[in-house]
């Protein structure tokens, strides 16, 4: 991802909640707190499909938690942001903020 690409609305969102789980985030984690936060469904799909993106972007990795008994045996992927996930992200925000520059009225419906 290069210093200008800008994250899409999803992508965002997701970003926003693996940086709310610093110890990182479960994708069940994940989704939950983008639908809570948003008000709307998530698929699981649009959200794997999402992390792999971002992973393959390298602004997300992830680690393999050992499987135990709690889960049927299966291990787990916990999702962390990486150095330059925090940097799109800050980024994306810094637009969103010089494009509403002037804007607050409107925006906030004085």
């Amino acid at each position: 991802m290069s210093g200008t690409d800008l994250l899409g609305e999803f992508e965002q969102l997701v970003l926003l909640a693996i940086l709310a789980n610093p110890d990182g985030g479960y994708a069940i984690v994940l989704r939950k707190a983008i639908e809570e936060g948003t008000e709307r469904s998530v698929s699981r799909g649009a959200l794997y499909r999402t992390l792999d993106r971002l992973e393959g972007k390298g602004l997300v990795r992830w680690d393999l938690e050992e499987a135990d008994e709690t889960r049927g045996g299966n291990p787990r992927k916990r999702f962390h942001l990486t150095d330059p996930g925090l940097a799109a992200l800050r980024r994306s925000r810094a637009v969103v903020q010089r494009m509403s520059t002037g804007l607050e009225d409107v925006l906030e419906g004085s």
